[in-house]
Protein backbone atom coordinates (compact mmCIF):
# COMPACT_ATOMS: atom_id res chain seq x y z
CA UNK A 1 0.00 0.00 0.00
CA UNK A 2 1.38 3.43 -0.97
CA UNK A 3 1.41 6.19 1.60
CA UNK A 4 0.04 9.72 1.11
CA UNK A 5 3.59 11.02 1.07
CA UNK A 6 4.53 8.67 -1.78
CA UNK A 7 1.46 9.76 -3.78
CA UNK A 8 1.96 13.50 -3.45
CA UNK A 9 5.72 13.46 -4.03
CA UNK A 10 5.57 11.89 -7.49
CA UNK A 11 8.08 13.86 -9.59
CA UNK A 12 6.93 15.83 -12.63
CA UNK A 13 9.12 15.02 -15.62
CA UNK A 14 7.17 16.19 -18.67
CA UNK A 15 6.08 19.59 -20.03
CA UNK A 16 8.08 21.35 -17.34
CA UNK A 17 8.88 24.21 -19.72
CA UNK A 18 5.54 24.32 -21.55
CA UNK A 19 3.50 27.41 -20.70
CA UNK A 20 0.28 26.25 -22.34
CA UNK A 21 -1.33 23.86 -24.83
CA UNK A 22 -4.19 24.96 -27.11
CA UNK A 23 -5.95 22.39 -29.25
CA UNK A 24 -6.03 23.39 -32.93
CA UNK A 25 -8.96 22.83 -35.24
CA UNK A 26 -8.43 20.06 -37.78
CA UNK A 27 -7.56 20.59 -41.46
CA UNK A 28 -11.02 19.28 -42.39
CA UNK A 29 -12.69 21.88 -40.19
CA UNK A 30 -10.62 24.69 -41.70
CA UNK A 31 -11.44 23.51 -45.22
CA UNK A 32 -15.14 23.39 -44.42
CA UNK A 33 -15.00 27.01 -43.25
CA UNK A 34 -12.82 28.14 -46.17
CA UNK A 35 -13.51 25.67 -48.98
CA UNK A 36 -11.85 25.50 -52.37
CA UNK A 37 -14.19 25.01 -55.31
CA UNK A 38 -13.62 22.20 -57.83
CA UNK A 39 -12.75 24.89 -60.39
CA UNK A 40 -10.00 26.32 -58.16
CA UNK A 41 -8.55 22.89 -57.42
CA UNK A 42 -8.58 22.02 -61.14
CA UNK A 43 -6.64 25.22 -61.83
CA UNK A 44 -4.06 24.36 -59.16
CA UNK A 45 -3.63 20.91 -60.72
CA UNK A 46 -3.16 22.54 -64.14
CA UNK A 47 -0.56 24.95 -62.77
CA UNK A 48 1.35 22.11 -61.12
CA UNK A 49 1.46 20.23 -64.39
CA UNK A 50 2.77 23.31 -66.18
CA UNK A 51 5.58 23.53 -63.60
CA UNK A 52 6.38 19.86 -64.16
CA UNK A 53 6.48 20.30 -67.92
CA UNK A 54 8.92 23.19 -67.59
CA UNK A 55 11.11 21.21 -65.19
CA UNK A 56 11.15 18.27 -67.62
CA UNK A 57 12.05 20.51 -70.56
CA UNK A 58 8.71 19.93 -72.31
CA UNK A 59 7.72 23.62 -72.02
CA UNK A 60 10.46 26.07 -73.08
CA UNK A 61 9.24 28.92 -70.90
CA UNK A 62 11.11 30.10 -67.80
CA UNK A 63 9.44 29.24 -64.49
CA UNK A 64 9.59 32.41 -62.38
CA UNK A 65 8.76 32.42 -58.66
CA UNK A 66 8.25 36.11 -57.88
CA UNK A 67 6.77 38.09 -55.04
CA UNK A 68 7.34 39.35 -51.50
CA UNK A 69 9.99 37.78 -49.30
CA UNK A 70 7.13 37.13 -46.89
CA UNK A 71 3.47 38.03 -46.59
CA UNK A 72 2.63 40.22 -43.60
CA UNK A 73 -0.33 42.18 -44.98
CA UNK A 74 -3.00 40.38 -47.06
CA UNK A 75 -4.26 43.69 -48.49
CA UNK A 76 -0.94 44.68 -50.05
CA UNK A 77 -0.39 41.04 -51.06
CA UNK A 78 -3.60 41.10 -53.10
CA UNK A 79 -2.65 44.45 -54.59
CA UNK A 80 0.59 42.81 -55.74
CA UNK A 81 -1.25 39.70 -56.95
CA UNK A 82 -3.58 41.71 -59.18
CA UNK A 83 -0.63 43.50 -60.79
CA UNK A 84 1.20 40.21 -61.29
CA UNK A 85 -1.87 38.60 -62.86
CA UNK A 86 -2.04 41.33 -65.49
CA UNK A 87 1.69 41.12 -66.20
CA UNK A 88 1.53 37.32 -66.34
CA UNK A 89 -0.86 37.48 -69.26
CA UNK A 90 1.45 39.92 -71.04
CA UNK A 91 4.56 37.72 -70.80
CA UNK A 92 2.91 34.28 -70.87
CA UNK A 93 4.53 33.34 -74.18
CA UNK A 94 7.98 33.17 -72.55
CA UNK A 95 7.49 33.18 -68.75
CA UNK A 96 5.29 31.22 -66.37
CA UNK A 97 4.85 33.45 -63.34
CA UNK A 98 4.08 31.97 -59.92
CA UNK A 99 3.55 34.33 -56.98
CA UNK A 100 5.61 33.91 -53.83
CA UNK A 101 3.07 33.59 -51.02
CA UNK A 102 5.40 32.78 -48.14
CA UNK A 103 3.76 32.47 -44.70
CA UNK A 104 6.50 30.82 -42.63
CA UNK A 105 9.94 32.30 -42.03
CA UNK A 106 12.83 30.22 -40.68
CA UNK A 107 14.98 32.30 -38.35
CA UNK A 108 18.70 31.93 -37.70
CA UNK A 109 18.06 32.92 -34.06
CA UNK A 110 14.85 34.78 -33.25
CA UNK A 111 12.47 37.15 -35.05
CA UNK A 112 9.05 37.35 -36.66
CA UNK A 113 8.15 33.82 -37.80
CA UNK A 114 5.63 34.70 -40.48
CA UNK A 115 1.93 35.36 -40.95
CA UNK A 116 0.76 31.91 -39.86
CA UNK A 117 2.71 31.98 -36.60
CA UNK A 118 2.13 35.65 -35.81
CA UNK A 119 -0.71 37.14 -37.89
CA UNK A 120 -1.17 40.12 -35.55
CA UNK A 121 2.54 41.05 -35.78
CA UNK A 122 2.77 41.30 -32.00
CA UNK A 123 4.30 37.97 -30.94
CA UNK A 124 0.91 36.71 -29.71
CA UNK A 125 1.26 33.42 -31.60
CA UNK A 126 -2.36 33.19 -32.75
CA UNK A 127 -1.65 30.31 -35.12
CA UNK A 128 -5.31 29.30 -35.43
CA UNK A 129 -6.14 32.74 -36.87
CA UNK A 130 -2.98 32.71 -38.97
CA UNK A 131 -4.03 29.50 -40.70
CA UNK A 132 -7.41 31.01 -41.58
CA UNK A 133 -5.84 34.20 -42.95
CA UNK A 134 -3.30 32.23 -44.98
CA UNK A 135 -5.87 29.90 -46.51
CA UNK A 136 -8.21 32.76 -47.40
CA UNK A 137 -5.38 34.66 -49.07
CA UNK A 138 -4.41 31.60 -51.12
CA UNK A 139 -8.02 31.26 -52.27
CA UNK A 140 -8.13 34.94 -53.20
CA UNK A 141 -4.93 34.57 -55.22
CA UNK A 142 -6.27 31.41 -56.88
CA UNK A 143 -9.48 33.23 -57.80
CA UNK A 144 -7.35 35.52 -59.99
CA UNK A 145 -6.08 32.47 -61.88
CA UNK A 146 -2.60 33.05 -60.46
CA UNK A 147 -0.51 30.09 -59.23
CA UNK A 148 0.99 30.33 -55.73
CA UNK A 149 4.33 29.19 -54.30
CA UNK A 150 5.40 28.88 -50.69
CA UNK A 151 8.15 27.51 -48.48
CA UNK A 152 7.06 24.53 -46.42
CA UNK A 153 8.56 24.77 -42.98
CA UNK A 154 6.27 23.24 -40.35
CA UNK A 155 5.56 19.61 -41.34
CA UNK A 156 1.94 19.81 -40.15
CA UNK A 157 0.98 22.95 -42.06
CA UNK A 158 0.68 21.38 -45.56
CA UNK A 159 -2.45 19.54 -44.40
CA UNK A 160 -4.13 22.93 -44.04
CA UNK A 161 -3.01 24.78 -47.18
CA UNK A 162 -1.06 22.54 -49.60
CA UNK A 163 -4.10 21.85 -51.80
CA UNK A 164 -3.79 25.46 -53.02
CA UNK A 165 -0.02 25.47 -53.68
CA UNK A 166 1.39 24.95 -57.20
CA UNK A 167 5.11 24.96 -56.33
CA UNK A 168 6.94 24.74 -53.02
CA UNK A 169 10.43 25.23 -51.67
CA UNK A 170 12.49 23.54 -48.99
CA UNK A 171 14.74 26.28 -47.64
CA UNK A 172 18.49 26.40 -47.19
CA UNK A 173 18.22 25.84 -43.43
CA UNK A 174 15.95 22.80 -43.74
CA UNK A 175 17.18 21.02 -46.89
CA UNK A 176 19.40 18.85 -44.69
CA UNK A 177 16.54 17.94 -42.34
CA UNK A 178 15.28 14.36 -42.54
CA UNK A 179 11.83 15.54 -41.46
CA UNK A 180 11.58 17.92 -44.41
CA UNK A 181 12.93 15.38 -46.90
CA UNK A 182 10.28 12.91 -45.73
CA UNK A 183 7.57 15.57 -45.92
CA UNK A 184 8.66 16.53 -49.45
CA UNK A 185 8.36 12.89 -50.53
CA UNK A 186 4.62 13.10 -49.92
CA UNK A 187 3.83 16.59 -51.21
CA UNK A 188 1.73 16.78 -54.35
CA UNK A 189 3.51 19.64 -56.08
CA UNK A 190 7.02 20.15 -57.53
CA UNK A 191 9.60 20.98 -54.87
CA UNK A 192 12.67 23.21 -55.18
CA UNK A 193 15.51 22.33 -52.80
CA UNK A 194 17.84 25.21 -52.02
CA UNK A 195 21.54 24.64 -51.57
CA UNK A 196 22.72 24.97 -47.96
CA UNK A 197 23.57 28.29 -46.34
CA UNK A 198 27.22 27.27 -46.63
CA UNK A 199 26.73 27.03 -50.39
CA UNK A 200 26.79 23.22 -50.46
CA UNK A 201 25.00 21.78 -53.50
CA UNK A 202 25.49 18.24 -52.24
CA UNK A 203 23.03 18.90 -49.42
CA UNK A 204 20.28 19.66 -51.94
CA UNK A 205 21.24 16.71 -54.15
CA UNK A 206 21.00 14.39 -51.15
CA UNK A 207 17.59 15.88 -50.33
CA UNK A 208 16.37 15.32 -53.89
CA UNK A 209 17.48 11.68 -53.79
CA UNK A 210 15.85 11.12 -50.42
CA UNK A 211 12.55 12.77 -51.34
CA UNK A 212 12.27 10.69 -54.52
CA UNK A 213 12.02 7.59 -52.32
CA UNK A 214 9.08 6.27 -50.35
CA UNK A 215 9.02 7.08 -46.63
CA UNK A 216 7.01 6.41 -43.50
CA UNK A 217 6.81 8.96 -40.70
CA UNK A 218 4.54 10.53 -38.10
CA UNK A 219 2.12 13.29 -39.06
CA UNK A 220 -1.54 14.19 -38.85
CA UNK A 221 -4.49 13.25 -41.02
CA UNK A 222 -7.25 15.57 -42.24
CA UNK A 223 -9.08 15.11 -38.93
CA UNK A 224 -6.02 16.24 -37.00
CA UNK A 225 -5.28 12.79 -35.58
CA UNK A 226 -1.67 11.71 -35.12
CA UNK A 227 -1.04 9.19 -37.89
CA UNK A 228 1.57 7.14 -39.67
CA UNK A 229 2.09 8.76 -43.07
CA UNK A 230 3.41 6.58 -45.88
CA UNK A 231 4.50 8.26 -49.09
CA UNK A 232 5.24 7.22 -52.66
CA UNK A 233 8.13 9.64 -53.25
CA UNK A 234 8.20 12.92 -55.17
CA UNK A 235 9.91 12.78 -58.60
CA UNK A 236 9.53 16.53 -59.17
CA UNK A 237 12.33 17.78 -56.94
CA UNK A 238 14.90 20.15 -58.41
CA UNK A 239 17.84 22.34 -57.39
CA UNK A 240 17.59 26.01 -56.43
CA UNK A 241 20.90 27.88 -56.41
CA UNK A 242 20.80 30.74 -53.87
CA UNK A 243 24.49 31.34 -53.16
CA UNK A 244 26.16 30.78 -49.81
CA UNK A 245 28.50 32.22 -47.22
CA UNK A 246 31.37 32.22 -49.72
CA UNK A 247 29.39 34.20 -52.31
CA UNK A 248 27.34 33.64 -55.43
CA UNK A 249 26.76 30.47 -57.41
CA UNK A 250 24.83 31.65 -60.48
CA UNK A 251 27.71 32.24 -62.91
CA UNK A 252 28.04 29.95 -65.96
CA UNK A 253 30.94 27.86 -64.64
CA UNK A 254 29.11 27.36 -61.34
CA UNK A 255 25.80 26.37 -62.91
CA UNK A 256 27.62 24.00 -65.29
CA UNK A 257 29.34 22.39 -62.33
CA UNK A 258 26.00 22.05 -60.54
CA UNK A 259 24.43 20.42 -63.62
CA UNK A 260 27.29 17.94 -63.84
CA UNK A 261 26.86 16.98 -60.18
CA UNK A 262 23.11 16.53 -60.64
CA UNK A 263 23.67 14.30 -63.66
CA UNK A 264 26.26 12.23 -61.83
CA UNK A 265 23.84 11.72 -58.94
CA UNK A 266 21.13 10.48 -61.29
CA UNK A 267 18.63 13.22 -60.45
CA UNK A 268 16.98 15.79 -62.77
CA UNK A 269 19.36 18.45 -64.04
CA UNK A 270 16.71 21.18 -63.90
CA UNK A 271 18.13 24.26 -62.15
CA UNK A 272 16.37 27.31 -60.75
CA UNK A 273 18.47 30.35 -59.82
CA UNK A 274 17.48 32.56 -56.91
CA UNK A 275 18.27 36.15 -57.81
CA UNK A 276 18.13 37.22 -54.18
CA UNK A 277 19.70 35.97 -50.93
CA UNK A 278 23.43 35.34 -51.20
CA UNK A 279 23.38 35.62 -55.00
CA UNK A 280 22.59 39.32 -54.64
CA UNK A 281 24.28 39.84 -51.29
CA UNK A 282 20.73 40.54 -50.03
CA UNK A 283 20.82 43.79 -52.02
CA UNK A 284 17.67 43.92 -54.17
CA UNK A 285 19.31 46.40 -56.52
CA UNK A 286 21.65 43.59 -57.61
CA UNK A 287 18.89 41.12 -58.51
CA UNK A 288 18.79 42.43 -62.12
CA UNK A 289 22.45 41.36 -62.54
CA UNK A 290 21.53 37.79 -61.68
CA UNK A 291 18.44 37.93 -63.89
CA UNK A 292 20.53 39.08 -66.85
CA UNK A 293 22.97 36.21 -66.31
CA UNK A 294 20.07 33.73 -66.34
CA UNK A 295 18.80 35.10 -69.66
CA UNK A 296 22.29 35.13 -71.14
CA UNK A 297 22.96 31.53 -70.12
CA UNK A 298 19.66 30.38 -71.58
CA UNK A 299 20.44 32.28 -74.78
CA UNK A 300 23.73 30.37 -74.92
CA UNK A 301 21.81 27.10 -74.98
CA UNK A 302 21.67 26.21 -71.29
CA UNK A 303 18.34 24.39 -71.37
CA UNK A 304 19.01 22.97 -67.89
CA UNK A 305 18.40 26.43 -66.39
CA UNK A 306 14.62 26.35 -66.24
CA UNK A 307 13.67 28.71 -63.43
CA UNK A 308 14.35 31.90 -61.55
CA UNK A 309 13.30 33.42 -58.25
CA UNK A 310 12.86 37.12 -57.48
CA UNK A 311 12.02 38.83 -54.18
CA UNK A 312 9.74 41.70 -55.09
CA UNK A 313 7.08 43.84 -53.41
CA UNK A 314 5.13 46.98 -54.18
CA UNK A 315 7.88 49.23 -52.82
CA UNK A 316 11.68 48.93 -52.72
CA UNK A 317 13.62 47.80 -49.68
CA UNK A 318 12.57 46.65 -46.24
CA UNK A 319 11.47 48.04 -42.90
CA UNK A 320 11.72 46.92 -39.29
CA UNK A 321 8.55 45.54 -37.74
CA UNK A 322 8.90 47.68 -34.62
CA UNK A 323 6.45 47.81 -31.74
CA UNK A 324 3.50 49.37 -33.57
CA UNK A 325 2.31 47.52 -36.71
CA UNK A 326 -0.04 50.42 -37.55
CA UNK A 327 3.00 52.53 -38.41
CA UNK A 328 4.31 50.13 -41.06
CA UNK A 329 4.65 51.55 -44.57
CA UNK A 330 2.30 49.98 -47.09
CA UNK A 331 3.79 47.46 -49.50
CA UNK A 332 7.26 47.35 -47.92
CA UNK A 333 8.75 44.03 -46.78
CA UNK A 334 9.35 43.42 -43.06
CA UNK A 335 11.84 40.62 -43.76
CA UNK A 336 14.37 40.65 -46.63
CA UNK A 337 14.60 43.76 -48.78
CA UNK A 338 12.70 43.50 -52.07
CA UNK A 339 12.77 44.99 -55.54
CA UNK A 340 9.89 47.40 -56.17
CA UNK A 341 7.02 46.58 -58.52
CA UNK A 342 7.99 48.97 -61.32
CA UNK A 343 11.53 47.58 -61.50
CA UNK A 344 10.19 44.02 -61.31
CA UNK A 345 7.76 44.54 -64.18
CA UNK A 346 10.47 46.13 -66.32
CA UNK A 347 12.78 43.19 -65.58
CA UNK A 348 10.20 40.54 -66.47
CA UNK A 349 9.30 42.28 -69.71
CA UNK A 350 12.94 42.01 -70.81
CA UNK A 351 12.97 38.24 -71.17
Amino acid sequence: MSTATETTSRPVTENTRVRGVTRLVSPNEVKKKIPASPEVLAKVAEHRETCRRILRGEDPRLLVIVGPCSIHDPVSAMDYARKLTTLSEEVSDRLFLVMRVYFEKPRTTVGWKGLINDPHLNDSGDIAHGIMVARQLLLDVAALGLPAATEVLDPIMPQYIADLISWAAIGARTTESQTHREMASGLSMPIGFKNGTDGSIQTAIDAMRSSRSAHGFLGIDQDGMTSIIKTAGNPDGHLVLRGGRDGTNYHPHQTADAAAKLKAAGVPTAIMIDCSHANSGKDPARQPEVWKSILDQRADGRTDIVGAMLESHLEFGAQNLGDDPSKLRYGVSITDACLDWEATAALLRVS
